[in-house]
């Protein structure tokens, strides 16, 4: 690979979820902050939503790592389980002994027994499920259930759902009305703009172990952020592709030729053809705009 190539101790642009890589990118500390408030407040639902490659596990990841202490946390990063597989991989986390063992109704009881035993030590529950849009429509009903598990001040039991849009598709049906009312804070993740892109890459590259020139200049990090649309995920693999190719060519500079050839290679990506199309376009506009000013400017 191009690890040596450009003094890199490690790999800048991996899709694995890396919270030493997070960024702190402005969307992404008001999700974070969002999720730790809400959770002081111990009340039941959460909601993150986010496009695919936004950075919704990293983030997960990042709240895992940062949650308050006295916090107890039940991670569940593939929800496509059916109810009763959902109640059981609940009581694991919690540490529920044989709670693949035992009936439905006693593992019920354990569970709440557990809560009631957390909450007695000054302990706060969370329940964290990524992908939450794959539950099926039972599973988020027995979801809706746990959170009827409470104290006189506080519920035992509080859910973080990381989801894409889809799962709002699910939420505004009749049918989950009263899920969707248990939900008190959410966040809804957007993509990166230029800036944000920028900043991105090159605080990506610093962590793996770069040292020399910004290989991203300000022109081509733009480029990449109207390719990848701000996406995350999107950004990270045109970034790997043009420094492969780079690397492939023993060169030590990127080009927008690595990036027209990463793009081709990605079959999301938005060809650079139309950023060039509207860039173009905007200073004509702006130009057109400029000349009005001016011409009528005295008369307004």
């Amino acid at each position: 690979m191009y690890l040596y190539h450009f003094g890199l101790t490690e790999l800048p642009f991996t899709l694995t979820p890396n919270t030493s890589f997070f960024v702190g990118l402005a969307p992404h500390n008001e999700a974070l902050a969002v999720l730790l408030t809400a959770l002081k407040t111990g009340e039941g639902f959460i909601k993150v939503v986010g496009e695919v490659g936004t950075g919704k596990t990293l983030l997960c990841r990042k709240l895992l790592n940062e949650i308050p202490d006295h916090f107890v946390t039940a991670y569940i990063p593939n929800p496509y389980l059916k109810p009763d597989e959902l109640r059981r991989a609940v009581a694991q986390e919690l540490g529920v002994k044989q709670a693949q063992r035992m009936s439905l109704q006693l593992l019920t009881q354990r569970i709440q027994e557990r809560l009631l035993e957390l909450h007695s030590r000054g302990h706060s529950v969370v329940l964290i499920l990524d992908e939450a849009q794959a539950l099926p429509e039972e599973s988020l009903e027995a979801l809706r259930l746990f959170t009827n598990l409470e104290t006189e001040s506080r519920k035992l039991l509080q859910v973080v759902l990381f989801a894409q849009p889809e799962l709002e598709q699910r939420l505004s049906t009749q049918q989950f009305r009263q899920l969707r009312q248990r939900i008190t804070f959410s966040y809804q993740l957007r993509p990166m703009t230029k800036q944000e892109v920028i900043q991105y890459v090159n605080h990506r590259m610093s962590v793996a172990g770069y040292k020399g020139p910004a290989l991203f200049s300000q022109s081509l990090a733009k480029k990449i952020a109207y390719a990848s649309r701000g996406i995350p995920r999107l950004v990270n693999i045109l970034a790997h592709k043009m420094l492969m190719l780079a690397y492939g060519q023993g060169s030590y500079q990127l080009s927008s030729k690595h990036l027209t050839s990463a793009i081709k290679d990605t079959q999301d990506a938005t060809a650079i053809t139309n950023y060039a199309v509207w860039l173009v376009a905007f200073s004509f506009v702006a130009a057109i705009a400029s000349a009005a000013y001016w011409q009528y400017g005295g008369l307004l």
